[in-house]
């Protein structure tokens, strides 16, 4: 063989040199690869199936048997190598990538956040909570009773007689065994004796809840609704008292209006009276005027908004309290109403129907 044809022969790639330089050129490809992408390309070039030091580990079976031994450790200490630097560097790229990526898609935790619709309190539950919170700023409490109630506390010690209306199985649901005389309750006056029959005196109380009724289901009732009622008894308790009490509530939940009490009767107050709201879309200008009518108080100029009087002296003797020493007021009005008249809702079945955009409507609309 001449030296030229010598020349123009791949190199042995066996030679020891030869496996040397390959293994610097891969470990330097390993070292300048800058990415993952980079690397795999230079494990394909380097130590694929196909690189120079994976044909010259494929060359070895064509040596003499006494040379295959120091070829195969050649070769096999070249491969691993290159293996194991392939291998620290992906470490190394992996860890400056997640580094990069944890920079780059980091979230502030403290920026606020609007992923979901804001939510909202039920309008019923806020106003009773704002209701509430009028008389807990004056020192009163705050009073809870259940549900399902005798028939004593509901009725009886109300004054309520046997044979009054209220009684009849038209507007009450009474509750089965009869002989049990257990109801639900129709207003929330039975938490008002509770009070009487477990406290010492003075008592200053306001007692909101669920009451029912056996009524229509429409525009204007439910047969389950809203009660807010309170209770006072102290010495010395006049009808000016519950007055002023009254016309303060009014001015938190609706600002400057006018207010009356008109002569009503009811079994557990004597004397007894209706609380009135002067009318706050047309304050009383659609009263005798046909060209302007006002639907909100039927151009009557005035709005019933609950009762009141000063508490029967027979329901203090039915707690047992001295009405020579004690006397009180107590007041009633329906919260639902109460929404109604302060958002100017028409229908008090949005209240129950579960739609969320009703209480989201009221939020922006609320007084």
């Amino acid at each position: 063989m001449t030296t030229s044809e010598s020349a123009d022969q791949d190199p042995n790639p066996l030679d020891v040199g030869e496996i040397m330089r390959l293994v610097d050129a891969a470990l330097a490809a390993v070292g300048a690869a800058t990415t993952t992408a980079e690397l795999k390309q230079v494990r394909i070039d380097h130590a694929g199936d196909k690189s120079p030091l994976a044909l010259a580990n494929r060359a070895i079976g064509k040596l003499e048997p006494g040379q295959r031994k120091h070829a195969g450790q050649l070769v096999g200490q070249a491969r691993g190598s290159v293996n194991a630097a392939v291998a620290a560097r992906q470490n190394e790229l992996n860890a400056a990538e997640l580094e990069a990526a944890l920079q780059t898609e980091r979230v502030d935790v403290t920026l606020p956040v609007d992923m979901h619709p804001e939510g909202a309190l039920h309008p019923i539950t806020a106003l009773i909570n704002d209701m509430c919170d009028v008389f807990v700023a004056m020192g009163w409490e705050v009073a809870e009773g259940p549900e399902l109630e005798s028939e004593w506390l509901n009725f009886d010690s109300l004054n309520i007689g046997p044979d009054h209306p209220a009684r009849g199985l038209s507007d009450t649901l009474f509750v089965e065994p009869a002989s049990d005389h257990k109801l639900l309750r129709t207003q929330t006056s039975p938490v008002q004796m509770r009070t009487l029959l477990s406290r010492d005196l003075p008592v200053y109380i306001v007692s909101p809840g669920k009451v029912y009724r056996a009524d229509e289901y429409d525009a204007t009732h439910l047969p389950v609704f809203h009660q807010l009622e309170g209770l006072v008894v102290d010495k010395g308790i006049t009808m000016g008292h519950l007055k002023g009490t009254l016309d303060h509530l009014a001015q938190a939940m609706f600002g400057e209006v006018r207010t009356r009490l008109r002569p009503h009767y009811f079994p557990f107050t004597e004397p007894s009276a209706e609380m009135d709201l002067e009318c706050f879309v047309c304050h009383g200008d659609s009263v005798g005027n046909p060209d302007r009518p006002c639907r909100t108080c039927k151009s009557e100029g005035w709005i019933e908004w609950g009762g009141c009087g000063v508490v029967n002296p027979r329901v203090l003797k039915a707690a047992g309290i001295d009405t020579d020493v004690y006397s009180g007021f107590a007041f009633g009005m329906g919260v639902d109403r109460t929404v109604m008249f302060r958002n100017n809702a028409a229908d008090l079945r949005d209240f129950v129907e579960g739609d969320i955009r009703f209480p989201r409507s009221l939020q922006g609309g609320a007084r």
